[in-house]
């Protein structure tokens, strides 16, 4: 699935200006709706390091009244987190009726990251997948719409963004170690991905992925996608 996409897909900066600054105002209108409706909205995010995901984002809530979205990120659990089942922590952050939660990763590290470098066992990891079917499928029936983002980058785009973040002091922090040990399997993570999205997309809760090689074209992408997915809910 991943390598039959066309990575070429870009906008130019008067292209951009234009098509985001419409989607950002498309839903910037919805946002009142889905209050006025009562309908909750879930953004999750998921996608190579380095893929911008931030920046999309950023993007998706810019024109936003901060009032009715909330962003979580997810990293490895501690504490109180990992003394229970892995969705917990994720079932306290979703959003109640009328707002927009975005989990900047979440719950698919189960596939993922804890697949890839063994921290869950594979029994685990592969029931995980009808749990977390099960698990979207319960938002969906209380009413809530659930988007997904991919963040896909290719292996050469995403080595000149490290090398990018290395020299540059402001965003040396964003690159660690483990971002260095998980480039090393890419093949095993690409698998892992190919997995994910074939298991985990269902009609209530499709994977939308996205051509981020130009960061552009990925925020524009993103932003369309959930003013359509926010439609869709609202007719």
């Amino acid at each position: 699935m991943l390598e039959k996409l066309d990575m070429t897909k870009k906008l130019n900066k008067t292209e951009y200006s234009e098509q985001i600054k419409s989607a950002q105002s498309r839903l910037r209108k919805l946002e009142y709706k889905m209050y006025k409706n009562k309908l909750p909205v879930l953004c999750v995010f998921e996608g190579w390091d380095a893929a911008g995901k931030g920046g999309a984002i950023k993007r998706l809530t810019e024109m936003l009244d901060p009032r009715g979205f909330t962003v979580s990120s997810y990293a490895a659990p501690h504490g109180e987190d990992r003394s229970h089942q892995y969705l917990w922590r994720f079932w306290r952050n979703l959003p109640r009726t009328g707002h927009l939660a975005i989990f900047d990763r979440s719950y698919y590290g189960r596939v993922l990251v804890e697949r890839v470098e063994g921290f869950a066992k594979e029994a685990e990891w592969q029931r995980a997948y009808q749990e977390i079917n099960e698990f979207e499928s319960h938002q969906a029936a209380f009413g809530m719409a659930v988007c997904k983002f991919w963040l896909h980058i290719t292996p050469e785009e995403q080595l000149r963004r490290f090398r990018g973040r290395e020299l540059d002091p402001f965003r040396q922090y964003k690159l660690t170690e483990e971002d260095w040990r998980n480039r090393a399997k890419i093949p095993e993570y690409t698998a892992a991905v190919e997995d994910m999205l074939v298991r985990t997309s269902t009609p209530h809760a499709p994977w939308t992925v996205v051509e981020a090689n130009d960061k552009q074209y990925a925020r524009v992408k993103v932003v369309e996608t959930a003013v359509e997915c926010v439609m869709n809910h609202l007719n």
